[in-house]
Parts: C-alpha cells; structure tokens; sequence
C-alpha cells in the first residue's frame, strides 16, 4: 500500500476507527459528557451511577474500569469507611470531552432528526 492512498487511510489501525473503537459503548461518551458537564470533571462512584439513569452498577464498573486502562479517566481512593473512590477526568480524558459534546450538541439541536430516524430492533426507543 502507498501511503495516502485509501487502503492505507483505512487501515484497521487508523484513527477514526480508533476513535469509534473507544466510544464503542454508549456509555464511554456518557461518562466523559457526564463527569465533565455536571460534575467539574470529579464524581464519586454512587453518584456519577445517579448521574446516569440506566446504566447498572455492573456496567459502570466494567466501563470506568475500561476508561482508566484507556486514560481517560483515573481512580482515586480515600481512606475512609467504607473507603470512598472517586473518578477523575485525565488530561487525556479532558481533550476527549470536546468532540463528545459538539456531537451532543448537535444531537440537541437536530433532535427533529433523530426523531425521524426508525427504531433499532434492540432500541428502547418506542
């Protein structure tokens, strides 16, 4: 392949399907636009989880756990009983917000299309 060509502009290493790698689950984008627009970028566990109606215990874990191993985000723990864990936004994680909430933004501002839009078979969306 020659560089610049469109096989090579594609190639499964390439960053916008990097980009779509890391924000492969809903809830990713979520976390991020959440900790950063109602939370200044810090959030314990319990309450980032009431931040985000539908997602279960198990699923943030799983998906905090992935945003740390990613950078996006890191764990802090204080000494307290029971002990209190709290998430961060990273430097990184701060630099993802902002495609995250152009993309929001414009999900506000077209919800008319969205509207439009048929449902998915698996779409909670009635």
């Amino acid at each position: 392949m020659q560089p610049g060509t469109p096989d090579e502009e594609w190639r499964e290493d390439c960053a916008p399907r990097r980009v779509l790698e890391l924000f492969a689950t809903k809830w990713t984008s979520m976390v991020l636009h959440t900790l950063h627009a109602r939370h200044g970028g810090v959030a314990r566990t319990g309450v980032l989880q009431r931040s985000l109606p539908g997602i279960s215990k198990k699923m943030l874990t799983q998906t905090v756990r992935d945003m740390e191993g990613s950078g996006l985000i890191s764990r802090h723990v204080r000494s307290a009983m029971p002990p209190e864990v709290e998430y961060r936004l990273t430097d990184l994680g701060r630099r993802f917000v902002e495609p995250v909430e152009l993309l929001y933004g414009w999900g506000r501002n077209n919800a008319d299309a969205l509207d439009q839009l048929a449902p998915r078979p698996h779409s909670r969306r009635a």
